[in-house]
């Protein structure tokens, strides 16, 4: 079939599913989208292409669609991709921000849509492999819940084992019963090994122990692999046409064959504005320079195994670890003596005391000490891959030895990844941006861990775009981004250059309204303040003043997002007596019991307020009477310490360009629109948006913050 030919097969597949919904109402804008996606995804070269053979290059084909509240986007990419998919023999790989939708797409939209489409297809949901037990972990930690330091096989990391030693005894009791309960579950079948499936997810510290990693896991050669959860998950991908993933494991997997490869597949990428700062988290890297104990245990474990299998490299393993404790040791020193006094001057804040370096140029003190640090961990790491190589072609060859022989690549692969990141982080470090280059973002950072002074190297790039046009796009055939935040102050430009699509010829984008009617729906209070915002103490007060006044009026159900932790506790504070019922605050409760806990008292006709932070901003669902008033304190910049923020602000002023009117308000005015976004979330919805920032109506910028906002009936308000 030719690509327009699939197109409108594809949109065939479509309207017959909207056709066989009951009561769906069709919407102009869903099948603008959906016709969008056809036309990428049917015209996308897919699969290898031999270019010496003299064949043409493959074409792509990339839309960046916006598709605004109650389009529909979920149907309107699903139906036509994967009618596509099947025509075509390849597969759809759908990646979103949240575990929210990952479970709206798996246990709802998809489940739908296989009912209606005439073909068949399977889906299935992909995981990081940190989300699943190990059972082997699990069947040792079972008995005792703890591990002897000690003991030669401990698969445990120094930190870990310091905790576990100053643990009151009926907490290691309750572990051990934790985790025996656990396995017994998993052995009757009444668990699947999935973390999120618990009817408690544990806490961090509690799951890590227990955590399948790619680092210690020997795969087919374990000998708990016929019953292990992951690679159960693994098989159900292999044979389902749509996977769902999340855009961590999406660019954290790149070209390690967990995902269907991305030069034969669809690619859809929804809540695709969260994929710039993905990218950036992926791609930087620290490294601790005080905690440092787990060398000397993986040098000893590395000669030990070495020895047993006879592997040459391991020779040189107690030089590269001595050169790597005193290396990280000195550059501890260098970086108190050069930057202690900036660390330890800083208020105790929310998290640990930092310093960037100015336009990423190291101190000549800390070049030479990194360079050294890099070769020594390159030899380190040369002779444990080695030693890997030799274990698994020792468990190949005695398959009857493979519990002990995955106990010893455990060991050795649990602390790997320390080495690694020592590594690709001295690398980043030592990076010297060629003169109008981009440089990274470098910093270190102090922290207390009890009496313990604890300092820390950090780095990352600083554009996103380049990262993923580099590594994703390069790779890529045939994809859909799309969100309802994708443009910025009514433009594409911001979100291309953040994502890495600004002129690249194959990437096309289209903006689909939502068919909501704001302004007789919605309306926008510009709430003033006498108090510049700016002045953080007199503006904050005389804020949650009126904050208190206006949600005193609250009926039914409402959202009150902040922009710190101070101004959410301030204002907490300031509730009279009356008014603290009423309110459910961030973290107080787990989010899926404050919600549920939200929608009973607004369904049993008692008022309720949440008072939020960012993640509250968006992706939270409450339609009708669960959110009848959104209040904004303050407009939601970025926090303006932020490292790689900084680093890029610097690099914009220096290339005589304008951080803020390029960076910043673009960045919080698709911030903005997801707060705003909250209100009105079906048709029939009616709402109210306050926000207390009058730089929103007095300011140029504001103006431009305003164009990307619906379409609102605004309000102006004198200052109470």
């Amino acid at each position: 079939m030719s690509s327009s030919e699939w197109a409108h097969a594809a949109l065939q597949s479509f309207d017959a599913v909207v056709n066989a919904t009951e009561g769906f109402r069709s919407r102009p804008g869903q099948r603008l989208m959906a016709e969008q996606v056809a036309r990428a995804f049917s015209s996308a070269t897919l699969g290898k292409v031999d270019e010496d053979s003299g064949e043409a290059a493959p074409t792509r084909a990339i839309a960046v669609i916006q598709a605004g509240t109650g389009v529909g986007k979920s149907l309107a990419y699903c139906a036509p991709a994967i009618a596509l998919a099947l025509s075509r023999g390849t597969r759809v790989l759908i990646s979103t921000a949240t575990v929210a939708l990952q479970e709206q797409l798996v246990n709802k939209d998809l489940p739908a849509l296989a009912s209606r489409m005439p073909q068949p297809f399977k889906f299935a949901l992909a995981k990081g492999r940190g989300r699943y037990v190990c059972k082997l972990k699990l069947d040792r930690l079972a008995g005792t819940g703890e591990a002897e330091e000690d003991c030669e096989d401990d698969l445990f990391a120094d930190e870990e084992a310091a905790a576990r030693a100053k643990r009151p005894r009926h907490e290691t009791e309750a572990r051990m019963q934790f985790y025996s309960t656990m396995s017994q579950t998993l052995s009757k079948g009444a668990w699947d090994g999935d973390r999120d499936s618990l009817d408690t997810p544990p806490e961090p510290e509690v799951w890590s122990p227990v955590a399948a990693e790619g680092a210690s896991c020997t795969g087919k050669h374990c000998p708990a692999f016929s019953q292990c959860t992951y690679y159960d998950k693994r098989k159900e991908l292999v044979g389902a046409q749509v996977i769902v993933a999340n855009h961590d494991l999406l660019l954290s997997s790149l070209g390690a064959r967990v995902l269907p490869e991305l030069d034969n597949c669809l690619l859809v990428l929804d809540e695709a504005h969260h994929l710039p700062a993905t990218a950036l988290d992926q791609f930087a890297c620290s490294m601790d320079l005080s905690r440092i104990t787990w060398i000397e245990r993986l040098s000893s474990r590395g000669l030990r195994i070495g020895a047993l299998l006879e592997v040459e490299e391991i020779a040189d393993i107690p030089k590269h670890a001595a050169q790597l404790r005193q290396t990280l040791q000195d550059l501890a020193r260098i970086v108190m003596d050069v930057y202690g006094a900036q660390l330890k001057s800083q208020p105790n804040a929310w998290g640990p005391a930092r310093v960037r370096v100015p336009r990423g140029e190291l101190p000549e003190q800390l070049i030479a000490p990194l360079g050294l640090l890099a070769a020594s961990a390159e030899g380190f790491l040369d002779a444990l891959r080695a030693i890997s190589k030799a274990l698994r072609a020792e468990m190949r060859d005695k398959p009857d030895e493979a519990k002990r022989l995955s106990t010893l690549y455990a060991q050795i692969g649990m602390l790997a990844p320390r080495l690694e990141e020592l590594h690709a982080t001295a690398q980043l470090l030592l990076q010297d941006a060629p003169e109008g280059a981009v440089p990274a973002a470098k910093w270190f950072t102090l922290e207390m861990d009890g009496d313990f002074i604890v300092v820390k190297a950090h780095a990352s790039p600083i554009l996103p775009g380049t990262t993923l046009r580099n590594h994703l796009w390069s790779a890529v055939r045939g994809a859909v981004l799309t969100s309802a935040t994708l443009t910025s102050c009514g433009h594409f430009d911001f979100f291309m250059r953040e994502a890495g699509l600004h002129g690249d010829e194959a990437a096309t984008t289209l903006e689909v309204a939502s068919p909501f009617n704001y302004a007789a729906q919605g309306t926008l209070i510009a709430a003033e303040t006498r108090a510049d915002p700016k002045n953080a103490a007199q503006f904050t007060a005389e804020m949650v003043d009126a904050l208190l006044h206006d949600i005193a009026r609250v009926e039914y159900g409402a959202l009150v997002l902040f922009t710190s932790r101070e101004q959410m506790r301030l204002a907490v504070e300031a509730l009279p007596t009356a008014m603290r019922s009423v309110v459910l605050v961030q973290n107080a409760l787990p989010r899926t019991q404050l919600l549920k806990r939200h929608r009973e008292r607004v369904e049993s006709g008692e008022p309720s307020v949440i008072f939020g932070m960012q993640s509250f901003g968006e992706g939270l669902d409450l339609p009708g009477r669960l959110c009848e008033s959104v209040f904004i304190t303050k407009l939601p910049f970025a926090p303006p310490d932020d490292p790689v923020g900084e680093a890029r602000a610097e690099w914009l002023r220096a290339v005589g360009r304008d951080p803020f009117s390029e960076l910043v308000v673009p960045a919080t005015a698709i911030r903005l629109a997801q707060w705003v976004g909250r209100a009105i979330r079906t048709e029939e919805d009616e709402a109210h948006v306050y926000c207390y920032d009058k730089r929103l109506t007095r300011t140029s910028y504001g103006q431009r913050l305003l164009k990307g906002l619906p379409p609102f009936a605004l309000e102006q308000r004198a200052p109470l």
